[in-house]
């Protein structure tokens, strides 16, 4: 399976905070926004990941990640030239795609919580054509809204309604198998003038074809897009580290699941070595007992990743 992260759009809502930056690599506590959904896709254990922005931005998550190669993983970039909705990323992708299944996600989207990778890895294993993980919430008439059986098998898709069927959200994550790509292609604009993630998965809905993950007690999921929910982000994550683990620590991931090497971790540390979260990298990497190499199908077990890397 093939990601995609989409980082575009104008970042209004964050205005003046936007205005000369994307709103994805602003800081999230301790690191930028994008480390989030980035690290997420590597805890599913996908390796090549295509990142959309603007014209005018891509070239700034360029210089901040390069080509991935210090993580062990691939990163190619797209951009996207005028916002037409969240489907747009899989057709900008289409060559990047192929015929691979994909994990769509949205970049100011975080997650967390103990489970969460096993969770997402078994969805990935386990995927045949769409998938959506959906998150209680209690205002979902701001959110799209999946209503699901007691079987969990998905029954109603709507946007934003005015009388929710549910109270579980559909957060800014998407598995699909290659088909997805085709399907955008044939959506039409909203009212808003947009495509409409929503429309796309009523698609596979109709043909029975759309599972649901339940994200349940003990997860976190924010949508880190207006100043107020950036703040709360950060907040999370400052609170949540007091253990001493870091949450998306794309280096710390990398390491303990084999991508790089105790000497690249240290390195990398050492660039950052004023500040502590070089000092984490380093720590790290010169524990005489860390084990470089985590079995990713126990990875919720593993005693740093266990905490600090299931967003």
């Amino acid at each position: 399976m093939k990601g995609i992260i989409l980082a575009g759009g104008s970042g209004s809502r964050l205005a003046p905070s936007t205005d000369g930056i994307n709103k994805h690599l602003l800081q999230v506590y301790d690191k930028p926004m994008i480390y989030y959904p980035l690290s997420v896709l590597m805890l599913g254990g996908i390796k090549e990941i295509m990142i959309i922005s603007t014209p005018e931005e891509t070239p700034r998550f360029r210089e901040l990640l390069g080509d991935g190669s210090e993580l062990g993983i691939t990163l190619q970039y797209k951009d996207q030239r005028e916002p037409k909705g969240i489907p747009q990323a899989l057709t900008i992708s289409e060559d990047f795609i192929g015929k691979d299944k994909v994990a769509l996600m949205l970049a100011d989207n975080i997650f967390y919580g103990q489970g969460f990778t096993t969770l997402l890895r078994n969805a990935i294993k386990n995927h045949s054509h769409a998938t959506v993980f959906g998150y209680r919430v209690k205002d979902p008439e701001r959110f799209g809204v999946v209503e699901f059986d007691h079987k969990q098998k998905v029954i109603s898709l709507e946007e934003k309604p005015d009388e929710p069927r549910s109270d579980f959200a559909v957060t800014g994550l998407y598995l699909y198998d290659h088909r997805a790509v085709n399907i955008a292609k044939k959506l039409k604009p909203s009212d808003r003038g947009e495509l409409e993630i929503t429309d796309l998965n009523k698609e596979y809905l109709k043909w029975g074809q759309l599972d649901v993950e339940l994200l349940g007690r003990g997860f976190a999921w924010m949508d880190a897009g207006t100043h107020e929910s950036l703040f709360e982000a950060s907040e999370f994550v400052k609170i949540t580290q007091r253990q001493g683990f870091k949450i998306a620590c794309l280096e710390e991931i990398a390491y303990y699941l084999g991508y790089i090497s105790r000497d690249q971790l240290y390195e990398r540390g050492k660039t950052m070595e004023k500040n502590d979260y070089g000092q984490y990298l380093m720590e790290i990497a010169d524990r005489p007992h860390s084990q470089q190499y985590w079995d990713p199908d126990s990875i919720d077990q593993h005693p740093m990743l266990g905490l600090a890397g299931n967003e």
